[in-house]
């Protein structure tokens, strides 16, 4: 069975290199042409050219983005463990809160952004700030969703063996609950980038967001399409080692009911 999935596995990543291979053939194929003016769509020659000659400027920019991103996203994973069994344990505060935290995802991060750089100043605090709120949602209700779905057989047992609520979370729930809290990780680590850039966007002094703006001001569109590119991979990138953390904290996930 898990030689199985490996051989699946691997057909997969051909069949995804082979989509992105057309993909930019197409492109490169379509800059040739003509059709589309070269400064409006740069082929992928140029792109990597930018790419290459603004590196070490990009990797700068790269951190700052990074560090953003990286403390919004722990800031946000702390607050969804903390709030999502504060509001299973306690009834009342999960049917006031649930309206709030979905009211958080109905307003739109480009018109947030201005108000915390308002309240905040241009520094990274702002920046933190929208990467948490785009973060901790999709955790938080992936939690939630699975404290109310654990196994209740086992959890009387626990409660008949004189177990505390700690070690009913500790032992049933939280276990439990892994499966969707990583799945919400995944997509919260993708928000993390997405919302630093957006963040950036609207004031700073330094990241990837503010490179955008500098470049597009300059109508130099081929950097433009590099740091696009840059964020994709590096969004794919955190998904990947999300993805390892996740086998490493739950093992038996990936093992087969045969051989």
């Amino acid at each position: 069975m898990q030689k199985k999935q490996q051989n699946i596995l691997v057909i997969c990543n051909w069949q995804a290199f082979v989509s992105i291979a057309v993909l930019v053939l197409l492109w490169q194929l379509l800059s040739m042409s003509g059709l589309v003016p070269g400064f409006m769509l740069p082929s992928p020659v140029r792109v990597m050219n930018a790419f290459v000659a603004d590196f070490s400027l990009l990797m700068r920019h790269l951190w700052r983005t990074l560090f953003e991103a990286m403390a919004g996203l722990s800031l946000a994973i702390a607050a969804s463990f903390v709030l999502a069994i504060t509001m299973d344990v306690n009834r009342f505060l999960k049917k006031s809160l649930t309206p709030l935290l979905l009211l958080t995802q109905t307003m739109p991060t480009i018109a947030i952004a201005p108000l915390l750089i308002l309240w905040m100043g241009y520094g990274v605090a702002p920046k933190i700030t929208l990467v948490f709120l785009v973060c901790f949602f999709p955790m938080t209700i992936g939690l939630l969703g699975a404290f109310s779905r654990a196994d209740t057989d086992a959890i009387n047992l626990l409660r008949s063996m004189g177990a505390s609520r700690r070690q009913i979370y500790q032992y049933i729930k939280i276990p439990q609950a892994l499966p969707a809290f990583f799945s919400g990780l995944k997509i919260a680590g993708s928000y993390s980038i997405i919302g630093a850039v957006i963040a950036e966007w609207l004031g700073g002094d330094a990241g990837l967001g503010v490179y955008m703006i500098r470049v597009r001001r300059s109508y130099s569109f081929d950097k433009m399409f590099a740091v696009i590119l840059l964020t994709s991979v590096l969004s794919i990138v955190l998904i990947k080692v999300i993805g390892m953390l996740e086998k490493r904290a739950l093992p038996w996930m990936d093992k087969g009911t045969g051989d």
